[in-house]
């Protein structure tokens, strides 16, 4: 297995959450897919569960150091297991797989992101 790169981001769930209400619609429909957030909000702790997300898309970005990457290109949703999952959209990892760990509580939510090569 080879590694392309690691990264990890700590978002503070207040902050995210004073964007979100806001922004609203324009803030949740730039950072997050429709999947993401039908998945947050049937969760009882929506702003940590979408603050876990937003490290997550920020550790993938640094992993990643695409400038191409945007928000929408990356959905991360739990497996079947409860374990996040990261898909990337728009044919722009083609040769990557994303290795992910995320956590939170009430003020903070952590997320560490490791890219290995397919194949």
């Amino acid at each position: 297995m080879t590694v392309i790169g690691t990264g990890v981001d700590i978002t503070e769930v207040t902050r995210l959450k004073k964007a979100i209400l806001k922004w609203q619609d324009a803030f949740l429909s730039k950072v997050y897919t429709p999947a993401e957030l039908r998945n947050a909000r049937a969760h009882g702790f929506m702003y940590q569960h979408l603050a876990g997300r937003f490290a997550a898309k920020e550790a993938i970005f640094k992993a990643l150091g695409n400038k191409d990457l945007t928000w929408q290109d990356l959905e991360i949703v739990n497996d079947r297991e409860g374990r996040p999952h990261c898909s990337i959209l728009n044919g722009k990892g083609a040769n990557a797989r994303v290795h992910l760990s995320i956590s939170h509580v009430k003020e903070y939510a952590v997320a560490s992101a490791v890219i290995t090569k397919k194949g």
